[in-house]
């Protein structure tokens, strides 16, 4: 497809499977890399597997592998391993998420498809990286999830003598926080290549991806060692959706103006009193405060959420209706802003994704063409290598499909 994205003209071999190096690389063909998908024969990636399926295809490969393109490939082979050096030595970019040394020892490691060109950004994502103790471990996400703090983060507050329970987010957190990061540390690579810095080997662990992510705002007494450990190191650990009578919503009243605003809308009274004014007050006054939030949060109750968005906002309360996947698409902002697109897919039917989410004036970025088929453009492909003449042999050799 014409694409005007800002990485138009950029090309992409994506090795990777399951969720964290194909959703990295799909947000880059949204951005208009041209992707060459390698998977291997029969199985193909083992996203395509996962969760909802209709006609062979998942909800999780048709959202992590939009706008590529798919050749079946066996890189056991000495033959597959020659079409993969081929195609990497016309790609800018390499993505794998296998096993530290594991496309070593197949001779498609970065040392190997580097071999005679400074300019290839080669990009190996893993669980915890390549050193250390655990650097052989095999990490799916919920792995990562319990190394990394995630799953002890989201446990609620345990009852006096109890146990700390974790939960485990019910989405592949670990995953898309790495994919995330992947995809700025790509942008950033190519950039510096641009700028005359040549091509670089980007080593990117899921563990230190989800750790940079969790630092922030989840571990204060971890990041303030001299802290006094009074307060939870999570400032959200608390924060609790506000039941009204017909449905949920979320406030969050972070400046001394919210929190007016807020007690205002719920009509609770006495929020003038300097114990709970300023911030400051509040920090030093948590009980009281949590008085006044509950006496909010019943007054709730005998609510409906229409009415308490309508006084919240009138107050510029940041607050939000707490809404289901299934409703976002049909709520009034996103079907203004147009935030989902639709399309039908030649083997699962109708589809809808989320449109890429950052928003280019000059240089528009767009969702591909739906999730390809098992070697949808293998004989394409090959014939843009330079396989033409070999395809057959190849397919009937199992080397290809």
């Amino acid at each position: 497809m014409s694409h005007t994205g800002p990485l138009h003209g950029i090309r992409i071999l994506d090795l990777s499977i399951a969720a964290t190096g194909p959703y990295a690389v799909a947000l880059l063909a949204d951005q208009g890399a041209d992707v060459i998908k390698v998977e291997r024969p029969g199985i193909g990636d083992i996203a395509r597997w996962v969760g909802v399926a209709v006609g062979g295809t998942s909800a999780l490969f048709a959202s992590c592998n939009r706008g590529k393109r798919s050749i079946v490939v066996d890189v056991h082979t000495e033959e597959g391993r020659e079409i993969v050096r081929a195609l990497a030595a016309t790609c800018d970019v390499v993505v794998q998420n296998f096993r530290p040394g594991v496309l070593d020892r197949l001779g498609l490691g970065y040392d190997d498809l580097s071999a005679g060109r400074d300019d290839l950004v080669y990009v190996s994502l893993s669980g915890f990286g390549p050193e250390g103790p655990y650097a052989g471990k095999s990490a799916y996400d919920p792995v990562i999830q319990a190394y990394a703090g995630l799953a002890v983060n989201q446990a609620d507050v345990p009852a006096p003598g109890e146990p700390e329970v974790p939960v485990f987010l019910r989405q592949s957190a670990a995953d898309k926080i790495t994919a995330l990061t992947a995809s700025q540390a790509v942008t950033a690579a190519l950039f510096a290549r641009e700028r005359g810095a040549g091509g670089q080997h980007v080593v990117l662990s899921m563990l230190d991806a989800v750790a940079s992510f969790l630092w922030v705002d989840a571990t204060g007494n971890e990041v303030l060692l001299d802290s006094d450990g009074t307060q939870n190191s999570s400032f959200n650990k608390t924060l609790k959706p506000i039941r009204f009578k017909d449905g949920w919503a979320v406030v969050a009243p972070t400046s001394d103006a919210d929190f007016a605003g807020m007690c205002r809308a719920f009509g609770v009274d006495g929020h003038e009193d300097p114990r709970v004014a300023t911030i400051g007050e509040r920090m030093k006054n948590r009980e009281l405060t949590s008085e006044f939030v509950q006496r909010c949060y019943t007054a709730a109750l005998s609510m409906e959420v229409g009415d308490a968005m309508a006084r919240l906002e009138a107050q510029r309360v940041p607050c939000g209706r707490v809404l289901s996947p299934a409703e976002l698409p049909d709520d009034p902002h996103a079907v203004a802003v147009g935030m989902f697109e639709e399309a039908v897919h030649a083997k699962a039917g109708r589809i809808r994704l989320p449109r890429h989410p950052a928003q280019f004036a000059g240089t528009p970025a767009a969702l591909g063409a739906p999730s390809p088929w098992l070697g949808e453009h293998t004989d394409e492909i090959l014939a843009e290598a330079g396989f033409a003449d070999r395809t057959e042999a190849l397919r009937a050799a199992g080397v290809v499909a």
